[in-house]
């Protein structure tokens, strides 16, 4: 059992780099923490693009791998760099829940004293400042700083972020939207059940300067609400992820569920999903700029970094949307995959 007090043992296969001075300097000598060495590096690949990670800790890098092993360099864009600094001081236990706030191009993350960020989004640098007692809660590390991190400098200069699922199905893309608790996640693993191709459950990236819209998103798992069990006997024996704070899930590679993938995807279709009880699987189409306005909804408004995310969704204007109202799952994806096919004739 490792003590909260000790510092947890190095053990990542990220490449690492060793500077030959690692003594930290006096905090009288350097108020700002600034002087401290960042002798471990490693180049990981969130959504494609390439950040480099720097730290004090190598157990850090051990997170970081863990968190994005195996993915590969999609786009050709400057390498953005995340610094992660860890000390002593604060309590032993996981950090709080942070806040998050924003204006013009900085976004903060802020736990308490000792477990915060810095986020800039204009030039692609984050800054993060850990105690060494929240390295032994890696779940809430990656979920509430490093993730957040890594896609608050990715966006805007490259993408920008949607609140929809996204599979695929004869080349067709779909993004599959709605309110909070419409079953995107489901309807998505559902698909990919079904021999779809699954690229993100609740959370796809829309890329600037595409010729066609085009999104990324994190393949490599499926988060489910519990209630998914109900749904999925497979998903019986799963426990509920241990992050500690955030939405409870279950978070279920997709290695192990025998699914399709693929990183990215081209999109043909929006979907609003409207799961209603006693609903008959209709798709109706509905206006374009509906879509619009609700990815826009979405957006944090930071001034020129929402104004370039705005920019990067009108790639969706010449999309057709529609509003899928269904109750069971096995009826919508048979309409979905029409679509798809080209042979949906949609109610006017």
């Amino acid at each position: 059992m490792i003590e909260l007090s000790q510092k947890p043992a190095p053990d990542t296969a990220a490449t690492i780099v060793t500077a030959p001075d690692l003594s930290v300097p006096e905090p009288d000598n350097d108020p700002f923490r600034c002087k401290i060495p960042l002798p471990y590096r490693a180049v990981v690949y969130p959504l494609g693009f390439a950040v480099e990670v720097l730290t004090n800790e190598e157990a850090v890098l051990a997170i970081v791998d863990e968190l994005w092993r195996g993915l590969r360099q999609l786009h050709k864009t400057p390498l953005l760099q995340i610094r992660i600094v860890v000390s002593e001081g604060g309590s032993d236990g996981c950090p709080p829940a942070p806040v998050l706030r924003a204006q013009r191009n900085l976004l903060t993350i802020v736990a308490d004293a000792h477990n915060q960020a810095v986020c800039d989004l204009t030039h692609g640098l984050s800054l993060i400042w850990l105690n060494y007692a929240s390295l032994h809660y890696p779940k809430f590390l990656c979920y509430h700083f490093i993730e957040t991190a890594a896609c608050s400098i990715i966006a805007p200069a490259h993408a920008t972020g949607l609140h929809a699922a996204c599979v695929s199905r004869y080349g067709h893309g779909l993004l599959l939207t709605g309110d909070s608790g419409a079953g995107k996640s489901s309807l998505a693993y559902a698909c990919a059940r079904a021999g779809w191709t699954y690229t993100s459950d609740d959370g796809s990236w829309l890329l600037r300067d595409g010729d066609q819209p085009l999104v990324v998103g994190d393949c490599r798992q499926v988060r489910f609400r519990p209630a998914a069990k109900e749904l999925f006997p497979e998903l019986q024996d799963r426990d509920l992820t241990p992050r500690v704070q955030g939405k409870p899930s279950i978070e279920v590679p997709t290695s192990e569920l025998g699914l399709i993938t693929a990183e990215q995807a081209i999109v043909r279709s929006i979907v609003f999903l409207n799961r209603q009880p006693s609903a008959v699987t209709e798709l109706i189409p509905i206006p374009r700029e509906i879509a619009f306005q609700h990815f826009e909804n979405f957006l944090a408004h930071v001034g020129e970094a929402r104004q370039a995310h705005i920019e990067i969704l009108q790639q969706l204007s010449a999309v057709d949307v529609y509003e899928l109202q269904y109750r069971d799952l096995q009826p919508a994806i048979d309409r979905l995959d029409q679509l798809a096919r080209g042979t949906e004739t949609p109610i006017v």
